[in-house]
């Protein structure tokens, strides 16, 4: 690592799940920006921190990222996708290259296929093997012998159990083990550096880990059950490093377990992180996500006092009403916020709402063939742009993927950086906008099922609830 000014650069497979990355790479002492598209080196190089508590001695960038879309993408649109985004990053040296991916590892042979980008990526980024670790303890993602699990609430679900990923709209999980569900996506091999394994002594696990390497290329998928197998995890990627960029593909457990090895080598240090951005008077909240605890979330939002906006979806994707939808929005909307109360805006009531089927049904006739999520997604950008320039107010919220893209779109928000958490994997972040009105905004870009129900309230107090 020694001679190269940035530790790791990454591209994040969708919105949410990007910033969850430059959250755990900033808060371990990593200072880390998020561009939405993929810099120059002079632009990496010219970036400075709004935040200096989590900007490092010199304020220069330590870690960047991309915030991207193949999670949404076929390999046809991968193919056309990919390759000049990863060219460009790696113009810019760095010790690893992270292809990051959704802890649920959300993918199939034919939409957002992890074994197809990664075959993109290794073009660019040629490695000995490609570690592949998934299990993140903190998010409640756990990998034992292979097979992926998740936690809700009390209970642990292997994925293909998942309530929600094994029933996914898109994507649904219908295998948990890992090394099966990318062998339909790939013909890289994938070897298994299981809990036993990592559970070695020192010498042991590095002739285990040694042992694994057959072929240059492969992947090599790393258990992880607890915070410990994190650190060995991440001891072993880091001491297996050779001169070129390393291929990594992953979770953001990668970025977690490679800063826990670091810090013990006081490479680097954890900084005193902020506690408090302060209270909000009132705050801006649209959502686009279906999952069920996006809908937990509304229901404490409004029975908490926040005023709510049900968006008709089936009017807002007509372009006959589309027009007329949005100024009913904005005009309720700006009536609530000049009453000085906060307002979510939302698209569906968790994943059993009946317009979801209705809309997707009604887009699929219309002309142009584009996907309900981009039409919805795009008219709420343009929403909040409005209101946000309307009434000044400097704390948003945004909860879904693709919501998340287009809002950072429609604000010309260049990139994020993170200001404090207030939820695993989401942070609230501070806004490099080319439009004055919107940089240093505090924005928050929400994954569906990140965080607890009362995340709208550790949004507005800007503190982390426990």
């Amino acid at each position: 690592m020694e001679g190269k000014k940035v530790l790791l650069s990454f591209y994040g497979d969708d919105f949410t799940g990007s910033t969850d990355v430059m959250e755990s790479l900033a808060l371990n002492g990593v200072p880390t920006a998020l561009f939405l598209s993929a810099p120059t080196a002079e632009e990496v190089d010219q970036f400075r921190f709004k935040n200096k508590a989590l900007a490092g001695i010199d304020g220069k960038i330590k870690a960047f990222g991309v915030a991207g879309v193949s999670r949404s993408l076929t390999p046809e649109q991968m193919d056309e996708e990919l390759p000049p985004i990863f060219e460009k990053i790696s113009k810019i040296e760095s010790s690893f290259f992270h292809y990051k991916v959704c802890s649920t590892f959300d993918s199939s042979p034919h939409l957002g296929s992890i074994g197809h980008a990664s075959d993109l990526a290794y073009e660019f980024f040629p490695s000995n093997y490609i570690p592949l670790l998934v299990g993140a303890p903190s998010l409640n993602r756990f990998s034992v012998f292979g097979n992926l699990y998740a936690r809700v609430g009390d209970v642990t679900y292997r994925l293909d159990r998942h309530p929600t990923m094994s029933k996914h709209p898109a994507t649904p999980m219908h295998e948990a083990d890992l090394r099966l569900h990318l062998a339909k996506q790939t013909y890289r091999n994938t070897a298994l550096m299981d809990i036993f394994a990592l559970d070695l002594e020192e010498q042991e696990r590095k002739e285990r880990l040694k042992s694994l390497h057959n072929e240059s290329g492969e992947f090599i998928l790393f258990d992880i059950l607890n915070e410990n197998h994190l650190h060995i995890a991440g001891q072993l990627i880091v001491e297996s490093l050779g001169e070129q960029t390393q291929l990594l593909v992953g979770s953001s457990g990668m970025e977690y377990a490679i800063c826990s090895f670091l810090q013990e080598k006081e490479i680097i240090k954890k900084p005193e992180v902020q506690v408090s951005a302060g209270e909000a008077n009132q705050v801006l909240i649209t959502t686009g996500s279906a999952s069920p605890m996006t809908n937990q979330q509304i229901k404490w939002g409004l029975s908490s006092g926040f005023e709510g906006i049900k968006i008709d979806t089936l009017a807002l994707v007509n372009p006959d009403k589309s027009g007329a939808e949005k100024e009913n929005i904005i005009d309720k909307a700006l009536g609530f916020l000049s009453a000085g109360k906060s307002v979510i805006i939302n698209s569906a009531n968790g994943p059993e709402d009946p317009a979801i089927a209705k809309t997707k049904a009604f887009v699929e006739q219309l002309p142009g063939n584009e996907p309900v999520s981009k039409l919805l997604a795009g008219a709420q950008g343009e929403i909040m742009k409005v209101l946000l320039e309307k009434t000044g107010i400097k704390r948003a919220a945004v909860a879904g993927g693709d919501t998340s893209g287009y809002v950072a779109r429609a604000l010309d928000i260049y990139a994020l950086e993170t200001l404090i958490p207030v939820a695993p994997g989401s942070p609230l972040c501070l806004a490099h906008s080319h439009n004055p009105t919107f940089d240093g905004l505090q924005i928050a870009l929400k994954g569906g099922q990140n965080g607890n129900e009362r995340y709208f309230e550790s949004f507005l107090k800007g503190e982390l609830l426990e």
